[in-house]
């Protein structure tokens, strides 16, 4: 029997990216309502923002680029009922008796204010969101993680002007490249605040604007990631291989701990890469093997274990409930302890990771760490 051509395999993927697509049509993802007296139910949860994209004439923020940097102050109301790795939201007639509901949302006047706001906070928290996300989504989003993992200090997002649409991948991928200078604009301020520690968290499509950012400032400034960010963590990077490479050869010593969250099964990644004409059906975010990267000093959290307990294999790390668990534990240990790694070294202590090169850890469904070095 013949096999099919490389080209049906390419129209069935576009065929799924269609789907989706038409699966969200119905729904205007732009709709964000603010309740006050959801307060009066949930937990509230501070998110600071700094954002790329254009204010609208009605307050919100879409999908265009805006011409500078914005700042924000959201305040989330968390329903009574959360369990960890879920996030249950309505873009109109929100619950907060079930739903995570946006309850506030102030305008800042600048970096100025922003100060103000987080008093004297040691540690931000940034998380970049990826592709076809809006800013409200992705303020929900750090907030469930927030709360699940309890993380110290501030949380902040950095929102980039997604068009959050399922058609809209190659729009973002410009907007990303867009996205570079307020990213590095958003950590040149904290640290300009005082701000000792500045952890970038980034996801999907968002890992290659923070690969991207770190590459333009190590071009400029050799030692900038490492002197001025005091973690980085990649979760499900849609980012091609070759090219992380490149840009950890610009960066070359990278922020420690710098940790890449993988899964095997992550199904968009293997969508991605056909896509764009891997044979292999890899991006960084799925990756069989990680005998690329034995050179760099990088930890690969390989979590496929816990696909089939989360709610979205592309984003494992924030939805299955087992795999947060342990990672709350581990940070809970690691700030009883004052350990270095923020929670890394009770995974898998220092003493068994590859000192020079990469790490490659295996987590089982039990908790436990299988080690070794590429």
């Amino acid at each position: 029997m013949r096999k099919p051509s490389r080209a049906i395999f390419v129209l069935r993927y576009i065929s799924i990216f269609l789907i989706a697509s038409l699966l969200t049509a119905c729904v205007d993802r732009t709709i964000s309502e603010t309740v006050p007296s959801a307060l009066d139910v949930g937990t509230p949860q501070t998110i600071y923002a700094t954002t790329t994209r254009a204010r609208e004439a009605d307050g919100s923020y879409g999908f265009k680029r805006g011409d500078g940097l914005q700042f924000l102050e959201m305040t989330v109301s968390i329903p009574p009922n959360h369990t960890p790795g879920t996030l249950d939201f309505s873009y109109a007639n929100p619950n907060p008796e079930k739903q995570f509901v946006m309850a506030a949302v102030d305008e800042l006047q600048g970096p100025g204010d922003l100060k103000a706001r987080l008093g004297n906070v040691d540690e931000v928290s940034i998380f970049i969101h990826g592709y076809n996300t809006t800013q409200s989504e992705t303020t929900f989003r750090a907030a469930q993680l927030r709360h699940d993992l309890n993380i110290p200090g501030a949380t902040m997002v950095y929102s980039w002007p997604s068009q959050a649409t399922g058609y809209g991948y190659a729009y973002d991928l410009d907007s990303m490249l867009f996205a570079r200078d307020g990213l590095e604009q958003t950590v040149r301020h904290l640290k300009t605040m005082g701000v000792k520690r500045v952890v970038l968290v980034a996801h999907s499509m968002g890992t290659a604007l923070t690969m991207e950012m770190m590459r333009q400032a190590e071009l400029r400034e050799p030692g900038w990631a490492s002197r001025n960010l005091e973690g980085v963590v990649l979760i499900s990077p849609d980012l091609d291989v070759d090219l992380f490479r490149s840009q950890m050869d610009v960066i070359k010593t990278p922020p420690d701990p710098f940790i890449v969250i993988t899964s095997k099964k992550d199904k968009l990644l293997n969508i991605s890469a056909r896509l764009r004409g891997t044979t292999k059906g890899e991006r960084l975010g799925n990756i069989s093997s990680a005998e690329a990267l034995s050179e760099y000093k990088i930890n690969i959290l390989d979590t496929t274990a816990f696909n089939d307990d989360a709610q979205s294999s592309h984003f494992v790390a924030a939805t299955s409930p087992a795999l947060l668990a342990i990672i709350a534990s581990a940070r809970r240990v690691s700030d009883t302890f004052g350990t270095e790694a923020r929670g890394l070294d009770v995974i898998a202590p220092a003493n068994v990771r590859n000192p020079t090169g990469a790490t490659e850890i295996v987590l089982t469904e039990t908790g436990q760490a299988q080690v070794s070095a590429p």
